[in-house]
């Protein structure tokens, strides 16, 4: 089978090159070889995602993170301390984006325009592509809308090509409750959704709590995904989405994207004593999150990769069978394997991203 060009919908690139200080320049083996005997973080020296390691795998797009919590004095949660210095660190991350398309590496996907010319560079050369050093495609996302410190700001990013906002990450937000919070978004979320409408910014449904989602899907008429979330039906947690959630994102014209964190695949996941190996964690769990948002939609027109992988995780905590992002690769024989025709797979690997950005910017 001839290898599909994937679109990965979530990827925290910016945030692994500034706060964990890697060249995503070096190869994954290089990264790793850098960390040896850092304990700072469990992922160290676990890294899976290089650029040379996205164009082995035919990772030729993806959606690319902003990301900068606040968080209140007394927070557990890791965060800043005011809007404006998370602002500012997302700031510092568009810099190195910019920085990256300087040097060749990437180029960034805003309209219809630069994404069907972006398509015709990587298919002209098909499976071979890496070796011509081609530019990775990215859509600027924001993962969690706490730097938002004004609705200015908002329409500060747009100009800058932010096209996505998921509005919460982690516990309670400016905007809206996230995971491990509870409650609706609020007048400034409800702001915030009407400003995302008028410029036509993609709303991520990913992180939000239970109430947040509902309110989120009333208030907001715009284009909406989820850009790395799993199924509640699969693993019992509220950071999933349950059928009734996927059925109504289904409904709406969403892609979800799968993600790849080994807790979000398995129940009961313990940090510190599970491993990928003692848990039996493999891309058959990811297939399985595929295939189970595909039979809730009756199609497979909604169902995505967003792999997270070194979203503050690596193989200490990801499938025991992906060593680097390049083994995106071997889902689409999992999923042939399970009867998936060869559109159905393109469709999961990179179509139905494609199709969804078509119509939200036509």
């Amino acid at each position: 089978m001839e290898q599909p060009l994937v679109f990965d919908a979530h990827l925290d690139l910016a945030m692994n090159a500034l706060e964990w200080n890697r060249d995503l320049r070096w190869t994954v083996s290089e990264i790793r070889d850098s960390e040896r005997g850092m304990t700072d973080r469990p992922d160290r020296g676990n890294g899976t995602v290089s650029f040379e390691a996205m164009r082995r795998g035919r990772v030729g797009l993806c959606v690319a993170t902003q990301i900068a919590r606040f968080v209140k004095r007394d927070s557990a949660i890791p965060g800043w301390h005011s809007q404006e210095q998370a602002w500012a660190q997302t700031q510092g991350q568009l810099a190195w984006y910019h920085s990256m398309e300087e040097a060749g590496e990437m180029v960034q996907i805003a309209d219809a325009a630069a994404l069907e010319h972006h398509l015709g560079h990587w298919r002209a050369a098909g499976p071979a592509r890496e070796e011509a050093h081609a530019p990775i495609g990215y859509v600027l996302s924001l993962e969690g809308a706490d730097s938002i410190v004004t609705l200015h700001h908002l329409e500060r990013a747009y100009a800058h090509g932010l096209r996505a906002v998921g509005p919460a990450h982690y516990g309670p937000g400016v905007y809206a409750q996230g995971t491990n919070a509870t409650g609706g978004i609020g007048e400034k979320g409800r702001a915030l959704l009407r400003e995302m409408e008028r410029l036509n910014i993609i709303l991520d449904a990913t992180h939000l709590c239970d109430e947040s989602f509902w309110e989120s899907l009333e208030k907001f008429r715009g284009a909406v995904w989820a850009s790395h979330n799993n199924c509640r039906a699969l693993v019992a947690h509220e950071r999933q989405f349950s059928d009734g959630q996927l059925k109504a994102l289904i409904d709406r014209g969403a892609v979800i994207g799968v993600a790849f964190d080994a807790w979000m695949l398995v129940p009961d996941w313990v940090r510190g004593s599970s491993t990928p190996q003692n848990r039996g964690v493999t891309l058959a769990q990811v297939a399985d999150n595929i295939d189970h948002i595909c039979q809730v939609a009756g199609n497979a027109r909604h169902a995505g990769i967003g792999s997270d992988l070194d979203g503050a995780f690596g193989i200490e905590q990801g499938p025991a069978d992906v060593d680097t992002i390049a083994d995106l690769q071997k889902l689409p024989a999992l999923l042939a394997a399970r009867g998936y025709s060869a559109q159905d797979i393109e469709n999961v690997c990179s179509g139905n991203l494609l199709r969804f950005l078509r119509q939200a910017w036509s």
